[in-house]
């Protein structure tokens, strides 16, 4: 069987070219021409979703079973500050997909990467959030995936596209980018440690709280579903446990013996936050029988130890 990962350069991307590979997969990833990929085995393209010939003549070529579309601008905070490049990454680069893979002789079956901040704010009584929650996008990012799962559907149900849409709620692990909450305590806290910054680590809103699941269930959650999943559905991936940011961060300064101070940093809070975000996953569980393997405290005590490894 053979893989195609869409924007395989970034953090996902790594790891599920890992496991994909493990499964005895061949896998072919494409990248922008700046970015790199240490990926030995797989075959690499350069690629830019906003050429949307690129795309058609890529799959021509490779003809492959599965599409995992990871493409994206993944960052809320980003997307403040650059509506207009996350717009054109993620409503129009997967639109462009969407359109290769319906002009496609062989049609593989395709995974559509969406974000469990598509649903917004989330009452008390509605959590754990299922996929037949009422979608409210609170910020730029979270619009830009409503809007991608949508023609994911309608692609699916008009042109009979084999495209299965995901939620996936905050993944994390080592090599994450520090522009991520977990990773960014991360790398101050070892920053700390090896004296190269003051012993006080900068934070924004601890009070909100997030699904966290450590990056390598998300890909095996993935590649279960590009499989087994039911064409034009959506499947929420989180680990169905809401946590704490001030927990979060707690977990990380007891994993290190200096005395760090924490102080407000007025430019990590964003415009709009949403309170709590928690998965109901029970629509994945009966579609694949994946739950996650590994714990948070084991995620975040490698997450700390990459970044010590790195400073």
């Amino acid at each position: 069987m053979k893989s195609l990962i869409i924007g395989g350069a970034g953090f996902v991307g790594s790891y599920l070219i890992r496991y994909l590979q493990e499964q005895g997969q061949e896998v072919a990833v494409t990248k922008m021409p700046q970015e790199t990929i240490a990926a030995p085995g797989a075959d690499q393209y350069d690629l830019n979703i906003l050429e949307k010939d690129s795309i058609m003549d890529l799959i021509l070529k490779l003809q492959p079973d599965y599409v995992f579309h990871l493409a994206a601008q993944s960052s809320v905070g980003l997307s403040w500050k650059n509506p207009q490049m996350t717009i054109d990454v993620n409503i129009k680069g997967s639109v462009n997909v969407l359109e290769a893979l319906r002009k496609a002789e062989k049609r593989p079956k395709t995974l559509l990467i969406g974000s469990g901040e598509e649903y917004g704010a989330i009452r008390p009584e509605k959590l754990p959030v299922s996929e037949t929650n009422a979608l409210k996008p609170e910020n730029i990012y979270a619009a830009t995936k409503a809007c991608q799962n949508m023609f994911g559907r309608i692609y699916a149900e008009a042109y009979g596209l084999s495209v299965t849409m995901v939620r996936a709620f905050n993944h994390i692990g080592p090599n994450q980018a520090p522009m991520f909450v977990v990773a960014d305590f991360c790398r101050q806290t070892a920053e700390i440690e090896a004296g190269k910054r003051d012993a006080v680590l900068k934070v924004g809103n601890l009070a909100a709280e997030r699904d966290f699941t450590d990056v390598r269930d998300v890909v095996r959650a993935y590649a279960l579903l590009v499989e087994k999943g039911t064409a034009g559905e959506t499947y929420n991936v989180g680990s169905g446990h809401a946590v704490a940011i001030d927990t979060i961060l707690k977990m990380i300064l007891s994993m290190s013996d200096k005395e760090i101070r924490i102080e407000k940093d007025p430019s990590k809070f964003r415009p709009v936050d949403v309170p709590t975000i928690e998965a109901d996953t029970k629509k994945l569980y009966e579609a694949t029988g994946w739950t996650p393997q590994i714990s948070l405290e084991q995620t975040i005590r490698e997450t700390l130890d990459y970044w010590r490894r790195r400073v």
